[in-house]
């Protein structure tokens, strides 16, 4: 199969590092007959005829996890009810296909989540997030690259960029990341302690 020739990417050489396989002159029906479940934990989307496949290293791993027990504490503290699509595939039917890192739907369960979240840890294009997830139609969107995480919201089509989430609404970027990036270092456990403690 056109996909499945070049895999699997090497997880151990570069376990800090996600690896990262592009596909050009890829079709939709080559995107939907990738099967995700025979190369668990890759991440596979699609946008414009191009086929990406993301081996997540460990640190994007734990920020990814970091960010899911602090979305988790606040829904707890707040009794808002969660209904978590993890790494579900998300399909704009023949336009664009995600696999997000994190995703959730609020207040009840919905055919597609009302946030999802990125984590961009060696490389990527938000732009190209931004276009996927405007095309599938998710009304919010979190993206952490670089240290930073930014908050988008779908307004009239198009992503803007939002100081506070609309949907978690205690939730500020600038305070949220400091959070978030400690856990590099730290244990969730302390980082969710304190973090509650906040909010």
């Amino acid at each position: 199969m056109l996909i499945t020739a070049n895999l699997p990417i090497n997880r151990d050489k570069f376990a800090q590092e996600d690896q990262i396989l592009t596909i050009t002159g890829a079709t939709w029906s080559d995107y939907q007959g990738f099967e995700s479940q025979e190369y668990p934990g890759y991440r596979v989307s699609y946008l414009n005829g191009e086929i990406t496949i993301v081996s997540p290293g460990r640190n994007h791993e734990r920020i990814a996890e970091v960010i899911n027990r602090l979305i988790i504490a606040y829904c707890e503290k707040y009794e808002l009810q969660d209904f978590p699509f993890g790494q579900t595939r998300l399909n704009a039917s023949s336009q664009a296909g995600r696999e997000p890192d994190l995703a959730y739907a609020f207040n009840s369960d919905k055919d597609l989540p009302d946030l999802a979240v990125e984590v961009i840890f060696s490389s990527g294009d938000i732009e190209t997030l931004k276009s996927s997830y405007r095309n599938i139609g998710i009304p919010e969107l979190w993206v952490w690259k670089d240290n930073k995480i930014t908050f988008y919201s779908l307004e009239q089509g198009n992503y803007i960029v939002i100081k506070s989430s609309k949907i978690l609404a205690r939730i500020e970027s600038k305070s949220f990341v400091e959070y978030v990036n400690r856990g590099i270092t730290e244990s969730p456990l302390v980082i969710k302690k304190d973090f509650l403690l906040v909010i």
